[in-house]
């Protein structure tokens, strides 16, 4: 016979968990939308339908909550990325070249901000950040650089003939690539072409990325 006791430590553990998941999901969709500054703990509670004491409860202050989504959906874009990049070293037997190192760069977070993927909340959450953040959020994506350590080595092993700065260089630029290119934001380019740039797809776009930032890999300098 189960023991009432450990029934109801389980529906409480399990009505806890999904309340913190109610106020992180709540959380995001909201900072996304309208900004971190513009969102008010009482905003998020009444979006996820609990009690205005939770974000406190659950992760300390209006703060750490961001830090922690911030924390949580970064981490599972760079496993995406690194689970890539693993893929190609097999594929080219420890040896990739310059454009897979791209792709297992520029793909996921591409297909991330697809207008059709439940991510692009997740995308426009971390895209916040960049200019937006807290103080924590700012000294991680300035100082935490590990994720960009594996793309670095790689593409230095892959361009040998290139000084180390000149490669280190070449990815700086490539990063600009991928923090200005999203669905939301193209209208600019389509208003100064006449229309001609419409681009409905995330393998096109990612082609036409991946061409660009080769060519400027593989270029002489």
């Amino acid at each position: 016979m189960t023991d009432p006791l450990i029934t109801d430590v389980v529906e409480t553990e399990e009505a806890q968990a999904a309340t913190k998941a109610a106020v992180f999901n709540a959380a995001e969709r909201l900072f996304a939308l309208h900004g971190f500054q513009n969102v008010s703990v009482r905003d998020i509670t009444a979006e996820a339908g609990v009690n205005l004491a939770s974000v406190n409860y659950h992760f300390g202050s209006k703060d750490a909550l961001l830090f922690e989504i911030f924390r949580k959906r970064t981490a599972e874009l760079n496993r995406e990325r690194a689970r890539m990049l693993h893929e190609a070293n097999e594929r080219h037997a420890g040896k990739p070249p310059v454009r897979a190192i791209l792709e297992a760069y520029f793909a996921p977070p591409l297909r991330w901000s697809d207008p059709a993927n439940d991510r692009r909340i997740s995308i426009q959450f971390i895209i916040r950040a960049r200019s937006e953040g807290t103080a924590q959020m700012r000294d991680a994506i300035q100082n935490d650089v590990s994720h960009l350590e594996r793309f670095a080595n790689a593409l230095i092993a892959a361009c040998p003939d290139r000084p180390r700065e000149t490669v280190y260089w070449r990815l700086h630029f490539a990063l600009g690539m991928v923090h200005n290119n999203r669905f939301a934001e193209f209208d600019r380019l389509h208003h100064l072409s006449g229309g001609v740039t419409r681009e409905g797809d995330v393998k096109s776009l990612l082609d036409r990325m991946l061409d660009f930032a080769e060519a400027g890999f593989l270029a002489a300098g």
